[in-house]
This record gives structure tokens, C-alpha cells and sequence, in this order.
């Protein structure tokens, strides 16, 4: 009873303190309206109405604020109450976080159990040998054995599927591909599976389907409808490209899988069933969770381990239930099909042995320009050779059938770019159906053959599976790191043309939040015209061609050879040039929604982009250009703004400006409120300030999806707060002369003395001599050694060596970076951020503290600027050498959407203990969690206990023999950037030994959204008469911490190809989070337990009209029915699970 008073008390104080607060600011803003005077009666009273507004919204957010905080109080108290929070097994008694209860709905550490069919890769891994015996025919094989009675009681069934591998770039760019073959292949296709209805075909790449239909007349498309519904055409996947699995972000992912789907949903109806994915360099299990979330039912995949195959088909466990690690029901399975062989050419595809599978690629018949390197061709198959050339393949079947567990076999017909000539579809057509006919006239042979797409085989297959009582076992884990021969692992690939993975990045973040914008301010201005009629100002119409040039132009670079880095340099400049492209025009959406949504006056709004209203506050100068500040002119007169948060977060983040003052002040200008500033200098050189340009930094308070307006002004001289400055260089002081800033050198015994920054919440000690992180202190007392060093790895100095694709080092291992003089360090201290800059030749590395109160000052920004354009053969590594006892575990994530764990394995090559690590990678004990998280991706390493490196950049003179025909020497300048976390874990954080399953903490979630979603900065003129602009604030308060607004993309309109519709795709990620630390102090958002959310509270104010859950890419088969007929709209948001919504905006 006494602790609920107390309770009741401290909640009602809490109150009294928000309603308090809430009127101080009502007399501030009258204040500041009785100051401003002014304005037409009518402006007047528009503008006192949208404030009274303003002030209603902000009273209410207060309230729900205020039920939340008493919500997780009384959380707090009933798990302290429980017998678990009386120092139980999760609760440790000298935590730093024992105050604060086990986080509502967070995730426990659980072992991964499955029954006994059931397999787990890492179990795998250490059951492997990976040694390399020679197979004989099939060199990375067995010797496979039949008796031949195995087909008596059920013929062998087999489909061979006709296919075309058409990579969009690679050797060539996407439209010097499509000139020269693929649009020839598909114009063939329509002609060549329109003469015999036997015949079949498969196709991936929607870019370049839809390219060519655009190309093609109405005759043809009917043509092509009809060879869909026959099923002699089938699309598999259905995404714009074969995405790679290991660099691209799940957003990425899905969001070119979407625009594959919406695009054959509108020109063709389909939607696709089954999945292919042949050539991407191994594969993750979150591209399986968006097939299977997306309608797909069946998949295959092809670049795996050799070892793990041939172990797989020993097992006969070659296709099998392919299961999220996190989901203990069957929900997320896919049944997947992994082919047996070397590659997904035909040698490799009838069976173990290729010289004898060569010899049925027809195209290599003798006279033409693709020969078999077995030196036994092909023969055309006649009246004389049928019955030799039929047993022959017949054997190859039936040799591959014995490493399956059904007697229904999937054999592929094609190679890269195939079926070019029509007289190549003859040779392969022909001569296939005379062996099928000859199977057909001998039973005795008990085999029925025939052409068939993917899903034709997956259909039999599960016929035959479920007439048999046969299940198919099991799976959990990915497919990282694969080798396709010998050590050579494909780790190389993580890291290559870093530049254009962290452009990748941009765009992503670019994308999302103009779209959530661009929905917005449809949706806004359909309720200023109280229709469904869109402004006629407002150019809808060209910005949403815009933001699907945008869409495309990402969906493109997911391409397995484009984000991997792995295509030529005329291609690379290609993929660079659309991306940098997509980047401006979406600018261009962005500050036109901007400016609607932010103009008092609607009527104001003028479309004329060569005087746009707003602009960025950088500019890019070209596709291999980092950006640039734009430097802003202030005086007297308030220079506006506008700041746009595009996180569903309420957030206290920094804005860094380039000003041409040295003193600036910043107001709310809304409230006339003075925001707390730092002027720092602008480095030109490693040691000469700029005299013409200032960095003025601020804090925002920024509520979510909102557009916050702020007034900067020219200040007296000497009024805003200036950071100071040491430069030191170990034996040789440099001199740097600055008006403006005190600048001061280490004398005495500081020479010697480790350099020390903190904050509220940590301490960080550097090394005098190179500024580098030496360890690191919590406000809890955790202490621990976190040492930063950067090193070389060369490559082998004879054989096969490092290249785009593989990753070779040399024999000698990791060098210590070294340079001929010691770097110059540069330490900042100043009231809004303080940091440590060490100036190497190959690199600047920075480590950057903020003096934030809330948990966006808890991490550590680590930024790197590289250039090891003047090198040969060297990779660039950085790694993190601490004192956590992680053993040889550490987790990284796959694609931005789940951690698995990693184990680094003695019996394997270096290069094969490398992982891609998209955004987030962390080593953890007991007592402690040190995350990594990142803005972009590359190849991470965890080689010893303690440790984690990433490669920066790799620069190689040599081919690696992939196919590429070069090396990797287009290096730019090139930077990176991370949040690092030291966390306490509880006490109670048990270690779960085997395959377990971990989450990142909910502290590292928020840093890495706010590292992957960066505030997104807009100025408005400098001169002239400003309308009126008032701040937009969407939604009432912050979405639950662990619910993610993955996206709010508008939907084409159905009959008007184009142009936007009233429907929009919501998707809602909910973020499965650790229970053994909790943040503290509490951020601003909530959480819960409670797996079913009202959409409508947690959109509030926004209204849905309308509301659908569908699936994952919006199909309309997918929908359920409308939920508008409910009183509340409550949708089940499971943790880990993506949830996709059709909704139509009030």
C-alpha cells in the first residue's frame, strides 16, 4: 500500500510538472506573438487558429506522454514485485539497471532446438573437416552409386527448366546488355515458345522485363499474357533484380521486391510463386522471410559452401524447410531447393559428372563459338546415336535423383545471358524433345521428362512429398561465407567500391523519408480540398515519376554485382551516375512536400523548380563526390531552417551547419526560444583553419516525422560559445594561427599523458601519440580496454590473389599501419560536442562524444575519411581490441534485420572467418555488450576474443578469375561512419551454449536508426519576404521503441500508369530487442508486451480511411478484408516481424 501511494504521488507530480510546464511555454508564445505583431485580419486569425492548434496537439501528446510514464512505473514496480525481480535469474543485484525492470516485451536468449531432422548451420560448421578430397568426376563430391530397380515402383520425373541468366550490368551497363542480348532472348522467346506448347521458360529480372515491354507492341504483350496463363512462361521471384544477400539493407530488399511485384501485378497479373536466386554469393535467411512474407511458397538457391553441399546431399538434406533462427513456429518456413553442383551452367546441372553433362548443351554443338573444355562436344541426336546419347543422360539423372529424397528431379537448362540467336533455342528445343520421346516409347526406362518451369517442379515435388508421408527437414542459419573451390572464400566483396556501398546507403535513407514525406503531403492537401482531388499546383504527378526513377534506380543497385562492387569500371561509373541522379530528383520532391506542408497560406505554394523555395543544405557535386556544406550568408535578418526528422521517434540530435560567421545564434521559431549552440572551426588542412567558414552546431528537439523551423541570425562577436582546441604531433609541434578560437599545444608532462573526453554518461582515454581510443568508462563504474588500430593486409605473392570477389592475404597476416612521421592530433572541447581527430596519410579518423542528456549521448561516433588511392595490393583494416571474454563468438547482423551468431573457426582459412556485417556487429560476457554499429556495410572479423575489425577500403591491381577481366583500383575518397555502445549486461545474462539466438539491446536500435535515418537539413532563402511557415507534426507522440516505420510509399494508381493513388503501402517493422540491459535514463518512447497495437492510437492524429493488411509487397490477392468496420483498428505486430497494411490516409 505505501509503495503505491509513493507511486501515486511521484505520478502526480509528474503531471503537475507537464501541465505547468505546457502553460509556461502558452505565456512564452503569446509573449512572442504580442512581440511579432501584425499581419491582415485574416492571416491573423488563420494564424492564431494553426497555433491553438499547435498548442491542443501539444497538450495531448503531454497526456499520452504522462499515461505512458505512469504505464511503465507501474511495469517498473510489478517486475520489481514479481519473484523474479527480488534478485531472480534476470535481474543482478549489483547492476547498474537493477532500478529499472526487465524491458516489457523483450526477448530472452533461447537455444536453438529443432527435432531430430531438424539442422543448424553453425552445428554444421563444426562438424566439417573442410578438407577438399577429390570426388573423381565430381571433383567436390562422392562417387554416387544405384542399383537401377530404385524407379520401378515410381518413375523418375524430371523437369528441365529453360532459363537465361541476364545480370542488369556486369561486363557491360544495363542498356548495353539489353541492346545487345537481352532483348533479343525475349523477343526470340515469344516467337520460340509459340511454336511447340511443350516448351518452357523461365525468367528473374523484372528491370529488364518491363524494359522490354515498354518496347514491344500490344500483339506482342497479348502474345506474352497467353504464354503466362498457359504456364509456358513463368516469372520467378519477381524482384526488379537477383539481389545480393549479403550487402543490401533489408529495406533495400523488399523494396525492389515491391516494385518487381507491383509491376507484373499491373501488366500482367501474376504474382509470383516461386523463388530463383542462381548467382548471388551466398545467401541470408531475411531474403527468405521477405519471399515467404511476399506470397512465395518454394525457392532455390545455388552459391553455397562445397563442403556444405556435398554434406547436404550425403544427408540428402539438399531441399528442405528453410526456418527463421528467431521463430519457434513454422510460420516463416519456405521450402528450398539447393542445387548439388560447382555453378548453374548446364555441365554443371544434369549431373556429378560435367564432361559428360557438357555434351548435352546443344549450344556448344561443333561450328560455334562455345566449345565443352572436356574436349568432348556435344553430338546432334539422331536416329543412330538416340539410344547411346539417351542412356548416357539417363544416367547423369538418375545419379543426380540419388541425392534427393523424392524421386522428382529439377535439372536447369541455360548459362549467363543464353538463348541470344533463335538458331540456339532450336539446337537446345529440338534435340531435348527427341530424348524425351524416346523416354516416353521405352517404359522399361521408368522416366517421364519434359520441360517445366520451377514451379511445375515444386508442385510435383510436394505431390509426391506428401503421397509418401515424407517431410523435408528443417533449417536454420545462412549461408556465409562461401567458397566455390579450394580456400578461395568470397569475402572480398563485403568491402569492394566502399564509396558506392555508403552511397547505397544515402539513397536508401533518401528514399524513405520522401516518401513518407511525399505521402504526407498528399494526403494534406486532399484534406485542405476536402476531396479526393489533388492542388493543381502541387505537381503530383511529375514527383511521383521521380520517386519511381528513385525506387528503380536502388532496386537496381541491389543487383548481386552492383552493391557488391563487383562489375567494371565503365559500369560502376553507370550505377554511380543513376544513383547519384535518383539522390537529386528525390531532393527535388522532398523540398517541394517540404514546402507545402510548412506554408500557413496553402495558396502561397508555387511549383516553379528553378527557384525552388527550399534547398539542402549540402549540395553532391558529382556520383563519386562525398557531400559538401553549402556555406550560409548570415546578418541581421533571420536566416529559416527546417529541419525534418524522418524517424518515427521524438529526438535530441545535432545539426552541424557551415556559416560565414564566427558568432550565430539559433531560436525555435516557433516559440522565439534560444537553442544552445557551439561555433567550431572549419579544417581546411589537418592544421589550418578556415577564415571565411564556421561550423555552428545546435541541439534539436525534434518530434517524429516532423518539420521543425529554426531562425539562425548573426550574433555579436564573441557571443556564441567556441570550442578550444589542442594540436599536438609526437616530436614535432606544428603551428596553426586562428582569429577566431584558442588553439594550445601539450607541454611537460601532458605530452605523455593518455588525452580524456566524457560526458554525462562516459569517459573515453586516447593515446597522446595517435589520438587513437585507448579504453572506456560507463557512468555505471564498467570499465573496459577498447583499443582502435588500423593495419595493412597484402595479398599472395604467387597463385590466385585478392580481387573484387575473393579475399586472399598474404602469409605474413595483418601489419600494423605505420606511416614515416607521427600523425597529427587534434583534440575539440565544446559545450554541445567534444572529440579527437588523428590525421594519418591513408586516413582521418575521428572519435566524437555529445554532451546529450538522453541516451543519444551514450555511444560513441567513430568517422573515418580514407584514401589509399596511392597503394598497391592493400587493404585497409580497422579493428577494436578490448577486454570482453566473448571466446570465439561475436553476432553480426544480415541485411539490417536480424543478429547471428558467428563463430570463428581454427580450422579455417583467415579469410573465411570474415562476415558481412550491414549495420551492426557486437562481442559480449557476461557483465558487458560492446556494439558496433554502422552507416554502411563491409566485411567484419572477430579473429581473436575481444577483437572485431572491419575492412575499409581494398585496392588490388588483379583479377581474382570470377569472370571480371580486372582488378580493383577506382578507389575514391572515401568515409565511414559508426556508433559504438558500450553496454552493462545483468547479471542474469546467462550464456546459452550452443546455436543461440541474440537481439541488439533496444539502446542500440534507437543508434542505429538515427545512424541509418539522419536528420535531413533545409534552408530557405536568404533575402526577400518569407510567408508564413509553421512546424508539421504529423503524429502526436513517438511510435513504441522497438516499432519501426519501415516505410509510407504511395501506391500507382490502378488505371492511370504514373501517377500516385489514394492507397499507400504502410510498413511496420517491429524490432525484436535484448532483455539483459535496458536503457537508462528511459528514452522518450514507450514499449510493451502486448503483441496487438492499435494503429489508430499510434498514428494519432492521422486517420485511416481505410485499412487492409496484405502481404509484403501489397498484391491485392494478398489482401484480407478492409478492418473499417471495427471500432478500433488492432493488427497483431509480433517481435521480428514485418507487418505490410494498404491504408488510404483521411
Amino acid at each position: 500500500m505505501k509503495r503505491g501511494r509513493v507511486v501515486a504521488v511521484l505520478v502526480g507530480g509528474v503531471f503537475c510538472l507537464a501541465v505547468m510546464s505546457l502553460y509556461r511555454m502558452l505565456e512564452l508564445m503569446q509573449g512572442v506573438e504580442r512581440d511579432r505583431g501584425g499581419g491582415t485580419p485574416v492571416g491573423q486569425v488563420e494564424e492564431d487558429l494553426s497555433r491553438l492548434q499547435l498548442k491542443i496537439d501539444r497538450l495531448e501528446r503531454l497526456l499520452v506522454d504522462n499515461n505512458r510514464l505512469v504505464a511503465r512505473l507501474r511495469d517498473s514496480l510489478l517486475v520489481r514485485e514479481s519473484p523474479e525481480g527480488r534478485g531472480g535469474a534476470n535481474i543482478s543485484s549489483d547492476s547498474a539497471h537493477n532500478r529499472v525492470g526487465l524491458p516489457p516485451g523483450c526477448l530472452k536468449v533461447k537455444e536453438i532446438k529443432d527435432g531430430a531432422d531438424g539442422v543448424q548451420l553453425l552445428d554444421v560448421y563444426d562438424l566439417l573437416p573442410f578438407d577438399n578430397p577429390d570426388g573423381g568426376a565430381w571433383k567436390q563430391g562422392f562417387q554416387i552409386s544405384y542399383r537401377g530397380d530404385e524407379w520401378a515402383e515410381q518413375p523418375l520425373e524430371l523437369f528441365l527448366v529453360p532459363h537465361s541468366h541476364n545480370d542488369p550490368g556486369w561486363l557491360k551497363t544495363f542498356d548495353g546488355y539489353y541492346q545487345d542480348q537481352t532483348r533479343h532472348i525475349l523477343d526470340n522467346m515469344l516467337v520460340k515458345l509459340g511454336e511447340d506448347n511443350r516448351r518452357k521458360m523461365i525468367w528473374a529480372e523484372i528491370s529488364y522485363f518491363s524494359k522490354w515491354w515498354s518496347d514491344i507492341d500490344d500483339q506482342k504483350k497479348a502474345l506474352v499474357r497467353r504464354l503466362v496463363e498457359t504456364g509456358q512462361l513463368e516469372l520467378v521471384t519477381g524482384g526488379w533484380v537477383m539481389a545480393d544477400e549479403a550487402n543490401s539493407h533489408y529495406f533495400a530488399l523488399l523494396d525492389q521486391l515491391m516494385e518487381g511485384h507491383q509491376w507484373l501485378q499491373t501488366h500482367l497479373g501474376v504474382k509470383p510463386s516461386s523463388g530463383w536466386a542462381i548467382d548471388p554469393f551466398g545467401h541470408s535467411p531475411s531474403m527468405t522471410y521477405l519471399l515467404k512474407g511476399a506470397g512465395l511458397s518454394n525457392m532455390l538457391i545455388q552459391r553455397v559452401h562445397y563442403s556444405v553441399k556435398k554434406h547436404f546431399a550425403r544427408q540428402q538434406t539438399l531441399e528442405f524447410l528453410w526456418r527463421q533462427s528467431w521463430d519457434s513456429s513454422s510460420r516463416s518456413d519456405i521450402t528450398c531447393h539447393m542445387m548439388p553442383f560447382y555453378s548453374y551452367d548446364v555441365p554443371h546441372t544434369c549431373g556429378p559428372n560435367p564432361s559428360v553433362c557438357c555434351q548435352f548443351d546443344f549450344h556448344r554443338l561443333p561450328g560455334g563459338r562455345v566449345f565443352c573444355p572436356w574436349r568432348i562436344p556435344p553430338q546432334p541426336i539422331t536416329e543412330q546415336n538416340i539410344k547411346e546419347r539417351a542412356l548416357l543422360l539417363l544416367d547423369q539423372y538418375r545419379q543426380k535423383s540419388r541425392l534427393f529424397r523424392s524421386p522428382v528431379l529439377l535439372v536447369p537448362l541455360g548459362d549467363d545471358f543464353r538463348y541470344v540467336e533463335s538458331k540456339e533455342w532450336d539446337a537446345q528445343f529440338s534435340n531435348y524433345q527427341k530424348l524425351f520421346d524416346y523416354f516416353d516409347q521405352h517404359p522399361e526406362l521408368h522416366i517421364k521428362a519434359r520441360f517445366g518451369t520451377l514451379s511445375d517442379y515444386f508442385a510435383a515435388l510436394h505431390r509426391r512429398l506428401d503421397a509418401a508421408g515424407t517431410t523435408l527437414p528443417t533449417l536454420r542459419g545462412d549461408f556465409f561465407t562461401y567458397a566455390d573451390r579450394d580456400d578461395h572464400y568470397w569475402s572480398g566483396y563485403f568491402t569492394s567500391r566502399p564509396f558506392y556501398k555508403r552511397l547505397d546507403r544515402t539513397l536508401e535513407s533518401t528514399l524513405r523519408a520522401t516518401e513518407i514525406l511525399y505521402t504526407l503531403t498528399l494526403a494534406d492537401i486532399r484534406r485542405f480540398h476536402d476531396d479526393s482531388r489533388l492542388v493543381e499546383g502541387f505537381p503530383a504527378r511529375e514527383h511521383y515519376q521521380r520517386l519511381t526513377e528513385g525506387r528503380r534506380s536502388l532496386g537496381l543497385f541491389q543487383h548481386h554485382d552492383a552493391v557488391t562492387g563487383t562489375a567494371r569500371d565503365p559500369v560502376v561509373i553507370d550505377y554511380g551516375t543513376r544513383l547519384f541522379r535518383a539522390i537529386l530528383n528525390l531532393r527535388q520532391v522532398l523540398l517541394s512536400s517540404a514546402h507545402w506542408l510548412l506554408l500557413l497560406d496553402k495558396s502561397q505554394y508555387h511549383k516553379d523548380q528553378s527557384k525552388p523555395f527550399l534547398q539542402m543544405d549540402e549540395v553532391i557535386s558529382a556520383q563519386d563526390a562525398l557531400p559538401q556544406k553549402t556555406t550560409l550568408t548570415l546578418d541581421d535578418e533571420p536566416r529559416s531552417l527546417i529541419v525534418f526528422n524522418p524517424t518515427e521517434q521524438l529526438r535530441a540530435t545535432v545539426i552541424n551547419l557551415v556559416v560565414d560567421s564566427p558568432d550565430a545564434r539559433v531560436v525555435d521559431a516557433e516559440t522565439g526560444r534560444p537553442i544552445a549552440a557551439q561555433m567550431s572551426a572549419v579544417w581546411v588542412e589537418p592544421s589550418k583553419v578556415s577564415a571565411e567558414a564556421f561550423q555552428l552546431t545546435f541541439v534539436a528537439e525534434l518530434p517524429p516525422l516532423s518539420l521543425t523551423v529554426y531562425h539562425v541570425i548573426k550574433a555579436p562577436d564573441g557571443s556564441t560559445p567556441r570550442a578550444r582546441y589542442i594540436i599536438h604531433r609526437h616530436g614535432n609541434p606544428p603551428t596553426v594561427h586562428s582569429e577566431h578560437f584558442q588553439v594550445s599545444q601539450l607541454e611537460g608532462t601532458d605530452v605523455s599523458t593518455p588525452l580524456s573526453l566524457s560526458n554525462k554518461h562516459l569517459q573515453i582515454w586516447s593515446s597522446p601519440e595517435t589520438g587513437l581510443l585507448q579504453k572506456l568508462r560507463l557512468q555505471s563504474g564498467l570499465v573496459r580496454q577498447v583499443q582502435v588500430q588500423f593495419l595493412w593486409y597484402g595479398t599472395r605473392t604467387s597463385g590466385d590473389r585478392s580481387g573484387a570477389y575473393l579475399f586472399l592475404p598474404g602469409g605474413e597476416g595483418p601489419q600494423v599501419y605505420s606511416s614515416s612521421e607521427p600523425p597529427l592530433v587534434r583534440v575539440t572541447r565544446g559545450p554541445i560536442f567534444s572529440d579527437i581527430t588523428s590525421c594519418f596519410p591513408h586516413f582521418t579518423h575521428t572519435v566524437r562524444l555529445y554532451h546529450l542528456d538522453g541516451h543519444a549521448g551514450k555511444s560513441i561516433e567513430i568517422s573515418n575519411t580514407v584514401d589509399i588511392r596511392s597503394e598497391t595490393n592493400r587493404e585497409l583494416v580497422m579493428r577494436l581490441i578490448s577486454d570482453v571474454a566473448s571466446s570465439n563468438r561475436f553476432y553480426t547482423d544480415l541485411n539490417g534485420f536480424q543478429m547471428q551468431q558467428r563463430r570463428t573457426l581454427e580450422k579455417l582459412p583467415l579469410q573465411a572467418n570474415f562476415y558481412p556485417m550491414t549495420s551492426s556487429s557486437f562481442l559480449q560476457d557476461s557483465t558487458s555488450r560492446l556494439s558496433l554499429l554502422s552507416a554502411q556495410s563491409q566485411a567484419v572479423a572477430s579473429l581473436r576474443p575481444g577483437e572485431l575489425e572491419l575492412v575499409l577500403d581494398r585496392r588490388l591491381q588483379q583479377d581474382d578469375n570470377r569472370g571480371l577481366g580486372q582488378g580493383v583500383t577506382d578507389n575514391k575518397l572515401t568515409a565511414s561512419l559508426y556508433h559504438l555502445l558500450l553496454e552493462d549486461r545483468r547479471g542474469g545474462a546467462k550464456e546459452v551454449g550452443g546455436a543461440s539466438v541474440e537481439h541488439l539491446s533496444l539502446l542500440a536500435h534507437l543508434a542505429s536508426l538515427s545512424l541509418s535515418h539522419p536528420p535531413i537539413t533545409m534552408v530557405a532563402p536568404g533575402d526577400g519576404q518569407l510567408p508564413k511557415l509553421r512546424p508539421f507534426q504529423p503524429l502526436r507522440s513517438s511510435l513504441p521503441c522497438d516499432l519501426h516505420l519501415l516505410n509510407l510509399r504511395t501506391l500507382e494508381h490502378p488505371q492511370e500508369a504514373g501517377s500516385p493513388s489514394q492507397e499507400v503501402a504502410l510498413l511496420l517493422h517491429r524490432k525484436g530487442f535484448d532483455c539483459s540491459s535496458a536503457p537508462d535514463p528511459l528514452p522518450a518512447c514507450s514499449w510493451s508486451d502486448e503483441e496487438e497495437v492499435n494503429l489508430d492510437d499510434l498514428f494519432s492524429p492521422l486517420r485511416f480511411r481505410s485499412l487492409r493488411r496484405s502481404g509484403l509487397t501489397l498484391l491485392r490477392d494478398h489482401d484480407q478484408p478492409d478492418s473499417a468496420h471495427q471500432v478500433q483498428r488492432v493488427a497483431p505486430l509480433r517481435p521480428m516481424e514485418i507487418s505490410a497494411f494498404r491504408v488510404e490516409i483521411e
